[in-house]
């Protein structure tokens, strides 16, 4: 076993696309932990879906193939998308669930469209952008895992530094406000770092199923404690880990994608999660159920034994 690791990362572009993975799930994993408690499962999503009409245009305007200016004009895209689901939930009576549907649909729709556009031209055969759709982390390279590195270590200042504000914002942004915290400048804050996250992660497995990095891992962590700090670490971990299988697996078996198996391997971890967390897990909570039932069956067995006994005692008393 160890000796297969070995010779699998003797490869330099296998060892890249592991570390690119690894900090992608890591990073992912923290930011979505506040994404997760938040209630903004669907974020994530409408970010990433959004991003795609941003990657048009930049190869629209300079018909190069860039990753950098892919990335810069997803980057964009995110951040006009965050604006447009603020702008609507303000100025209108449309929650934020269905104003990210909005968002996504739009967005998307004409990500879509622009992508056609450029599968028919001249230069589209070699835009190379449907690989952004589903993903294609073996096109890595060292620069790609600098960039995942300078996002993961951004991220993770972030959260370190605004930890007590970002959680005070995820579970009571009420009391927050109270304090004199500016909530809206800090909600915008996270959803920047989200879209930094989803923009990085891209490349690796697509727009379709960047969301599940955010989302899945914690998730998982989720059912293992109670503490912030913690889940944060441990969806980070999560994370990590379903990066390096992804990666690990689509070198074993020819011609499978990484992303999707990364995916398909935080799904794993979350299912593992939701079953056997001792605390949240559904068959920890089956064996408390189990427990409580018998322990209450005992003590009703023995106040039926008390009151039986009760008229027993009253007549030896009498006599």
């Amino acid at each position: 076993m160890w000796n297969w690791v070995v010779s699998i990362l003797s490869d330099p572009n296998t060892r890249w696309i592991l570390l690119g993975c690894l900090l992608l799930g890591f990073s992912s994993g923290i930011i979505g932990s506040f994404t997760f408690l938040r209630r903004q499962s669907l974020m994530g999503d409408t970010l990433a879906h959004a991003a795609l009409p941003g990657i048009c245009i930049a190869f629209m305007l300079t018909e190069t193939k860039s990753i950098g200016l892919f990335l810069f004009g997803a980057l964009i895209a995110g951040i006009v998308a965050t604006f447009g689901i603020s702008w609507i939930t303000r100025f209108s009576r449309i929650k934020q669930d269905a104003a990210m549907g909005i968002v996504l649909t739009v967005f998307f729709g004409i990500g879509v469209v622009m992508l056609t556009r450029i599968q028919h031209s001249a230069s589209g055969s070699q835009s190379g952008l449907d690989k952004y759709l589903f993903g294609q982390a073996a096109s890595m390279v060292l620069t790609d895992v600098y960039v995942m590195g300078g996002v993961s270590l951004v991220l993770l200042i972030a959260c370190l530094v605004w930890f007590k504000e970002f959680k005070l914002v995820s579970f009571d942004p009420g009391f927050a406000r109270g304090m004199g915290l500016p909530v809206g400048v800090l909600e915008q804050f996270i959803l920047l770092l989200t879209v930094i996250a989803v923009v990085a992660g891209i490349q690796a497995v697509g727009v379709v199923l960047v969301a599940a990095l955010l989302v899945t891992p914690a998730a998982a962590a989720r059912c293992w404690t109670n503490s912030l700090a913690l889940m944060m670490l441990l969806a980070g971990l999560f994370g990590a880990l379903s990066g390096a299988v992804g990666t690990l697996f689509s070198t074993l078996v020819p011609n499978l994608p990484t992303g999707p198996v990364t995916v398909l391997a935080a799904t794993v971890l979350f299912v593992g999660s939701a079953l056997f967390a001792p605390r949240r897990g559904l068959l920890a909570r089956k064996l408390r159920s189990i427990q409580a039932k018998s322990t209450y069956m005992r003590e009703e067995q023995a106040a039926l034994q008390v009151h039986a006994a009760q008229p027993q005692t009253q007549k030896q008393g009498e006599m």
